[in-house]
């Protein structure tokens, strides 16, 4: 896997991914009557409200201790307390993770005995307050999405007779795609918890009088039985170990883990089904058959036309992969992978990828060589130059990549987070083998849009232009 340098400057110009503590909310929208307070400023808890709330198209309510410039110089300690306090009382939440920002962090403070302290004082010694450290220079939204389920099982499983219950442990992905899993799991005959879940906190129907906090989310005791289960299906195989939560169980609680893609493709989807088979062993119902059959069909139909794609995917990790590989499965070509992080174990398996179908894939031009160039802590500035260096075709994942519609004429096939040029980014369905024959459908109809709205043009100015019979 080639790796293309990014360090030829010092900063980047509108970077591939968000900072540690957005990603760090969004599993705690997916915990039952959950809240969560930002230690730091107004501003920080203000801008990822609104950022997840265009995406999810749902009012997304976050506390802020609302550090000032006082706070900066004496701690924010005092601003804390009250912010727990105000949230309390206005919310009546049953758990509450405290998140730090670049402010926070930077002035060194402490949330781990600040929330200690707190509960003492408000004799409160069994509230589940959870605190994540999550400064915004230190990873990627991805890492802190991970982070915060680990450190939900670290404050609240306990050692847990069996009770023949498997965990799924899931990244960000759309609500539509947690219910497809669930789905999954239901028909395969599954007991489970699965963790996060806010296929309807973050995609709530409309309901009349409003509630602060909506219904759904995994509850707080699944969560403390989680030990007790007989696996953990953990859908992260490019979690670094640090930020695996399936990895906590596995070593606190010797919880087996079974560390799996994401079920998008139909390989991916494959190990998915399988593996619930070895764990419970239940046999693949005729439904998933069928939906496995259509999948194939749909393949055979679109593999015409998907020859021609030569695609730049980006995103977070995980999802990126499974894109990857369904392009690949598919004949796309994927000349580019971008993300945020750094992406380590992203790129060894990206690499293995490649040489399972290197025999079948075309040259990606320019003497770079069969595969895609992996572009680590990515910039869409890179990511524009790299696309149109390779001749890029089309590209996969969020919203960020409309530039590589306006700038390059590249047509972007919307997926991940943050979708927000569109509506309906917690309805974008992969998942499964279902969701994978529309993901399927929607890249082979985007290149055919491009194909057929200006394939005439093109062989126009090929063949006819200056010519005597020129038709202009």
């Amino acid at each position: 896997m080639e790796e293309q340098a990014v360090s030829y400057r010092s900063v980047n110009e509108n970077p591939c991914h968000m900072c540690m503590p957005i990603g760090a909310i969004l599993p705690f929208k997916g915990v039952e009557r959950s809240m969560v307070l930002i230690h730091g400023s107004q501003g920080c808890s203000t801008y990822m409200r609104r950022h997840i709330s265009e995406h999810f198209n749902e009012p997304v309510d976050v506390g802020s201790s609302s550090l000032n410039e006082k706070g900066t110089v004496y701690g924010g300690e005092a601003n804390l307390k009250q912010g727990l306090d105000n949230l309390i009382k206005i919310y009546h939440p049953s758990l509450i993770g405290v998140l730090t920002t670049c402010l926070a962090e930077t002035i060194g403070e402490d949330i781990d005995r600040i929330g200690q302290e707190y509960l003492r004082e408000r004799k409160m010694d069994n509230f589940p307050l959870v605190t994540v450290p999550t400064p915004g220079y230190g990873h990627s939204h991805s890492e802190g999405f991970s982070l915060a389920v680990k450190r939900i099982l670290a404050r609240l499983a306990r050692k847990s007779p069996s009770h023949g219950r498997i965990n799924v442990l899931v990244p960000n992905i759309s609500p539509a795609d947690l219910r497809e899993i669930k789905r999954l799991l239901e028909i395969m005959g599954v007991r489970y918890t699965l963790l996060p879940d806010f296929s309807e906190t973050l995609d709530a129907p409309f309901t009349s009088p409003y509630h602060k906090i909506p219904s759904g989310g995994t509850g707080l005791n699944s969560i403390r039985e989680m030990p007790g289960a007989i696996a953990t299906l953990q859908m992260g195989v490019t979690l670094e170990e640090g930020f695996s939560p399936g990895k906590y169980l596995e070593e606190e609680y010797r919880v087996p883990l079974f560390n799996l893609p994401l079920p998008i493709g139909l390989e991916n989807t494959d190990t998915f089904i399988r593996s619930l088979q070895k764990v419970t062993g239940a046999p693949v119902p005729e439904i998933l058959l069928k939906e496995r059959g259509r999948l194939l069909d749909a393949m055979v139909d679109a593999h015409k036309y998907n020859f021609a794609g030569r695609c730049i995917i980006f995103g977070e990790p995980e999802l990126v992969y499974a894109m990857a590989g369904t392009c690949l499965e598919n004949g796309v070509t994927p000349v580019a992978v971008a993300t945020g992080g750094k992406g380590a174990k992203l790129k060894t398996l990206l690499q293995t990828l490649r040489d399972r179908y290197a025999a079948d894939a075309p040259d990606t031009g320019n003497g770079k060589g069969v595969g895609p160039v992996f572009l680590p802590e990515a910039d869409f500035d890179i990511m524009r130059r790299t696309a149109r260096e390779r001749g890029a075709n089309l590209a996969i994942g969020h919203s960020g990549g409309k530039y590589l519609t306006e700038k390059e004429g590249i047509p972007l096939v919307r997926m991940g987070f943050p979708i927000h040029d569109r509506v309906g980014g917690q309805r974008i369905f992969s998942a499964g083998y279902a969701g994978t024959t529309v993901f399927l459908d929607r890249i082979t109809n985007t290149l055919l849009e491009r194909k057929l709205s200006g394939y005439r043009e093109r062989i126009y100015r090929q063949f006819y232009r200056g010519k005597k019979y020129d038709l202009v």
